[in-house]
Order: structure tokens, then C-alpha cells, then sequence
């Protein structure tokens, strides 16, 4: 599902690219990201299953926050209304002070280019576009006339400045991370979003990864929200929200 909303991101931004909205901030900036009373159904033939309920919490600014659960216990859906990659059913998600429920699909993906990232687990890249063409995707979306030269220091700060010439089939998982992540920190983004950014990598890659996760975020002042079946991935975050049956079972602080 992650891969049909990330390309429906992509596909209303480029339909919308031209547009300037005033997304304007009703609401007082003590948090970036603030979830009250969140809902969520899909409907599988004749019944209706709730995938999430009475979800209720916030994120501020340059937070570390991890959302684990077993699988199936709606964590990723979670974190697609977060982004607003998905409508809710009911409740309201302010990103950046902007109520989702009152943009329409181009203004949501103007908001997300702005100022959201993006990683997952299968990577996103699109496969006829060079890691370098890739990377500059989001900048050149926002009509910035330096997106190569800021693409190709994002490659080279992800060790991968000799790379830039290749297709994501010619890179390993661990570079193809490497990209995607380059690529998600490109627009400076307020928080990002990372479902499972480890979870094709071995532990080795997956760790470096990781590492260089951290240290991309706290260098940038970025807010990060991760999805994971990894606690000690987990725990490098500061705050750990747990979700089981499609509710919230523990919200606490984790060492860091």
C-alpha cells in the first residue's frame, strides 16, 4: 500500500507543481505534529474493519519518535494519515499548524513537498531515473535552479558521490537506502517519515544506515518519525509510541 500512496504523492504533486497555495497556520505551533481522536476503516467486501482508534498524541519540533507494534497492528496506516498520504475517518492530524482534513489532495501534496520527508523499507526510487536525477526530484518539484548542485553534495554526504550516474538497479539495497535517504533530506523537511528503513538491509548495512539516519536528522534540526519492528532501533529515539489492535497500548520515553 506505502508503494501506490508514495506514487500518488508524486503523480498529484507533478499535476500540481505550479500551483501556490496559502496553506495558512490556525493553530499555535507547540507541536509539529499533533494527532486527536484519529479513526481509520477499510472496507473488505461486505465488512468494515477498523485498522485504528481513538489515537491521540503529539510530536514537537526536532523530536526523535519511534511507532512499533506487531504486525498488522496498523502502524503504517498510522503513519501514512500522518503524512497525509491517506484520509482519515474521523478526528483531525495538524501538520506544521495545517489541519490535513481541510486541504485538498493538491494542497496536501504542495504541504508535503514543503516540508515532509520520506523513507521506506523498498526504497522509492523512481527506476528510470539516475541516483543523482533521484535526489533533485523534490527540489526541482519546488523550481530550485540549484537542484543538481544540492543533489550532488547530498550524494556526496551519503558517501555516494561517485555514484550519481547510476540506476537504482545498479545500486545494492544498503546504496539504494543511501539515495533514498539523501533524497528525503533534500527540501530541508520540517519532520520525515521512515517506515521500516532498515527492514530489506542485513544487520551490518542496516546499522550504517541507521547512523547516518541520526546523524542527517540532528544536523538538519528535522523532526523524525519512524515506524519499526527493531526496539533497539527504537530505543535510539526519544519517545517510543506502542500500537496493538489498532490502539494505542503505551506511549514512553526512551534513552537516547
Amino acid at each position: 500500500m506505502e508503494s501506490i500512496l508514495y506514487h500518488k504523492h508524486l503523480f498529484i504533486l507533478l499535476k500540481s507543481q505550479n500551483l501556490r497555495f496559502a496553506l495558512k497556520t490556525t493553530y499555535a505551533m507547540t507541536s509539529i505534529l499533533e494527532i486527536s481522536n484519529l479513526e481509520k476503516s477499510y472496507t473488505s467486501g461486505s465488512k468494515k474493519l477498523k485498522v485504528l482508534e481513538d489515537i491521540n498524541f503529539s510530536i514537537t519540533e526536532n523530536e526523535t519518535f519511534a511507532i512499533v507494534g506487531p504486525s498488522g497492528s496498523g502502524k503504517t496506516t498510522l503513519l501514512g494519515l500522518c503524512a497525509g498520504l491517506d484520509r482519515l475517518d474521523a478526528g483531525s492530524v495538524i501538520l506544521n499548524g495545517t489541519e490535513l482534513s481541510s486541504l485538498s489532495e493538491d494542497e496536501r501534496a504542495v504541504l508535503r513537498n514543503r516540508d515532509v520527508g520520506f523513507v521506506f523499507q523498498d526504497f522509492q526510487l523512481l527506476p528510470t531515473l539516475t541516483a543523482l536525477e533521484n535526489v533533485a526530484v523534490p527540489l526541482e518539484l519546488q523550481g530550485d535552479r540549484q537542484a543538481t548542485k544540492k543533489a550532488e553534495a547530498l550524494l556526496q554526504k551519503v558517501g555516494l558521490g561517485d555514484r550519481g550516474d547510476h540506476y537504482p538497479t545498479q545500486l545494492s539495497g544498503g546504496e539504494q537506502q543511501r539515495v533514498a535517504l539523501a533524497r528525503a533530506f533534500a527540501n530541508e523537511p520540517k519532520i520525515l517519515f521512515a517506515d521500516e528503513p532498515t527492514g530489506n538491509l542485513d544487520a551490518e548495512t542496516g546499522a550504517k544506515v541507521v547512523e547516518l539516519l541520526f546523524e542527517l536528522n540532528k544536523e538538519l534540526g528535522t523532526t523524525l518519525v519512524l515506524v519499526t519492528h527493531d526496539m533497539e532501533l527504537a530505543r535510539k529515539t526519544q519517545n517510543i509510541l506502542t500500537i496493538r489492535g489498532g490502539k494505542i497500548a503505551n506511549l514512553t520515553s526512551a534513552a537516547v
